[in-house]
This record gives structure tokens, C-alpha cells and sequence, in this order.
């Protein structure tokens, strides 16, 4: 198991994986809240931005809490996070051209409804290539697990539901909601790894050592 010293810059990468969760994981909501056609849709919109913004929160505090912890890092380190942010520049830019690909399928072939949940594949599919580059293990299982909703939602569930004379978009709700829940739960895991890191820099345990994997 790999240990370095914590910089400022690893706490503050932590801060911002918490940031994405909360974006990405609100917007995923959105979806869910589209699917439902106006039913329920101030309550869980509320609901949907309490839970980002919280999130939101506990990641500025991260970085507020990190200023004190040094900046000095070894050039090989300093090499190291630059290659991990050239390679998240690249794997990003490929997760927006696939859906871009997806979305310009999906309406050519007039099959729409199939966009979401492949959106939701492509997501997942991008955490492996992400767990591997920042050695953070969760994102495998945030992987599979957007991964597998976005298959066994496409196999299992009917496209739309009429429920009490209301159409709701089940693949919408279904994939947007479980897709958000994964994401700010995995916010969250991220979030207190931050924590325990920026805790074990502050008490000088270890001689300000800390394992670089979950």
C-alpha cells in the first residue's frame, strides 16, 4: 500500500472530486425529476439542491481547511498530478464525445428514450479508467453500479407508467434518480476520505503520512 506525504494539492483534489459528485449527481436528479412530468416537482427539486449544495459545502470547507497544509511537493510528485490531470482532461473529453455520439444516434434512429440510460453506461463506464488513474477504489463500484442500473433498467422496466391517469418516464426516473443516489453517495465517501486526510495532516500522524487508497 502506497503512502506520501499530504500535500495541499491532494486535499484539494479530493475537494474537487466532492464538487463533481454534487454537480453531476443534482443534474442526474434533474432527470429523474423531468421523468416524473410535473408530479411532486417543487419537493424534489428542493430536495434534489439540499443535497448538492450540502455536499457543495463540505467540499469548500475541505479546501478552506487545506491552506494550512504545505504546498511543497517533490518534483516527481509534481510530474505525477499534472499526468493524472492531463489523463482526467482526456478521459473527460471522451465521456462528452460518446454521448454526443449517443444523443446523435439515439434521435437519428428515433429512439430517444434510449438515450439516458446509455448516457448513464458511458458515465459509469469512465469511473474505471478514473479509479485507476487517482487510486481511489470507491469509483470502481460507482462504475458497476451505474453500469449495471442503466442494464437491468433497460431490461427490466417499461419505458413509460401510468400511474393514477399520470405518465411518468420510468427509464428517466429510474436511471436519473438511482444514477444521482450513486453519485452523492459516493460524494460522501470521497468527502470524509478528505477529512480523514486533512485530520491525519493537522495531528502530524505518521510524520504527515496517508495511505493514497480508500
Amino acid at each position: 500500500m502506497s503512502q506520501t506525504t499530504i500535500p495541499r494539492a491532494a486535499v484539494r483534489g479530493t475537494a474537487s472530486g466532492v464538487i463533481f459528485m454534487a454537480f453531476f449527481g443534482t443534474l442526474w436528479a434533474g432527470i429523474g425529476i423531468r421523468g416524473m412530468q410535473g408530479w411532486e416537482f417543487p419537493v424534489l427539486i428542493t430536495l434534489s439542491l439540499l443535497i448538492g449544495v450540502i455536499l457543495f459545502i463540505s467540499a469548500i470547507a475541505l479546501i478552506k481547511n487545506s491552506r494550512q497544509l504545505t504546498n511543497e511537493v517533490i518534483k516527481k510528485d509534481r510530474d505525477r498530478w499534472r499526468k493524472r490531470n492531463r489523463w482526467f482532461g482526456i478521459i473527460f473529453s471522451l465521456e462528452g464525445l460518446f454521448i454526443a455520439i449517443a444523443a446523435f444516434i439515439c434521435v437519428s434512429t428515433n429512439h430517444l428514450n434510449l438515450f439516458v440510460p446509455i448516457m448513464a453506461f458511458i458515465v459509469g463506464a469512465h469511473f474505471f479508467p478514473l479509479a485507476s488513474l487517482f487510486q481511489v477504489p470507491i469509483y470502481y463500484i460507482t462504475g458497476t453500479l451505474l453500469c449495471l442500473l442503466a442494464t437491468i433498467v433497460m431490461l427490466t422496466s417499461p419505458v413509460k407508467i401510468i400511474i393514477s391517469d399520470h405518465q411518468i418516464m420510468a427509464w428517466w426516473v429510474s436511471v436519473g434518480f438511482g444514477s444521482s443516489l450513486i453519485l452523492w453517495g459516493t460524494g460522501v465517501i470521497v468527502c470524509l476520505r478528505g477529512f480523514r486526510m486533512l485530520s491525519m495532516a493537522q495531528n502530524g500522524a505518521g510524520n504527515n503520512k496517508v495511505s493514497t487508497r480508500l
